[in-house]
């Protein structure tokens, strides 16, 4: 099933989309539950399954989507898939033993539809297509066989940088948490309708050019064991989100590569979960992005 959340009326709602692309107002069909709810509940997500099957539709175009989730917390991971080598290379032989996790603040996550400002006092902005993670029941310690029992669903991320930022401190903190730097797709894929979330292509359009395009079979960290070991550390709570970690640019691509500016368009697009398109926009269009603050 593939949830959204939209505005109607000076309220919220929670739908759901059609084979067809068209919306079931789940809200206005009787269904009292918000979007995370039936992430973490059998029962509720078969209620919306019936109620989809009968209901009338509204067009997608006639909507106003928000956030379909708003995370207490973001769980980001920095090198998370194996680099392009040379054939007869080890692709293993640069793994890290553990995760690289950072965080992202509750001020970055923003709407699909949201643009996203360059900031004036960043020079070098970049981007990164992800799968996030929704968590939909609490993990605390759990077993790595365990662990995507917890997941409710998957939503597409572009991880938005400040690289001349990240180099400002030892940490990379300020470099990844500028206002709306995290856009999310408005759309959670449940994790029924993904049958292997290791066999996953993610592509990154830049410009109508491919720049990276990688299996999440290459992931050094499969996503159960990204559950399992961040709960070793800290509980996540229902809502919270997991970003997976980006793929490398292509070759090409990184020898082309040129910082974000305002007027680019970046699409990542992910099988089975569909496509988020990021605008960026110039700084003195600030008002109009609706930072998740």
């Amino acid at each position: 099933m593939r949830l959204i959340r939209f505005t109607t009326g000076g309220e919220v709602h929670t739908g759901a989309l059609t084979a067809t692309g068209e919306v079931v107002d789940l809200t206005g069909q009787g269904l009292a539950a918000d979007l995370i709810e039936i992430l973490g509940s059998d029962e509720l997500r078969a209620r919306a399954a019936a109620i989809v099957e009968t209901a009338p539709t509204i067009g997608r175009d006639s909507i106003e989507t928000v956030l379909p989730v708003t995370p207490g917390k973001v769980l980001a991971i920095g090198y998370n898939y194996r680099g392009h080598v040379p054939p007869g290379a080890d692709p293993t032989a640069d793994d890290p033993a553990f995760p690289d996790v950072f965080v992202k603040t509750p001020n970055t996550p923003v709407s699909a539809s949201t643009g996203v400002v360059v900031p004036a006092v960043a020079s070098e902005v970049d981007y990164e297509g992800e799968i996030g993670l929704v968590i939909a029941r609490r993990a605390h310690r759990v077993p790595v066989e365990e662990a995507l029992s917890h997941v409710g669903g998957y939503v597409i991320l572009n991880d938005v940088s400040a690289r001349d930022w990240q180099r400002k401190g030892s940490q990379m903190t300020l470099g990844k948490c500028f206002d709306g730097f995290l856009p999310m797709s408005d759309v959670v894929v449940t994790r029924d309708e993904i049958a292997d979330p290791q066999d996953l292509l993610v592509e990154v359009v830049r410009d109508g050019e491919v720049t990276v395009s990688q299996s999440t079979d290459s992931m050094i960290f499969p996503m159960a064991f990204l559950v399992h070991h961040l709960s070793q550390a800290m509980t996540l709570e229902v809502g919270d989100v997991i970003s997976t970690g980006t793929p490398q640019k292509l070759p090409a691509a990184q020898d082309a590569h040129r910082h974000i500016v305002a007027g680019d368009e970046v699409t990542v697009r992910v099988t089975g979960l569909g496509e988020l398109t990021t605008r960026f926009i110039a700084d003195s269009d600030r008002t109009n992005t609706g930072v998740n603050a």
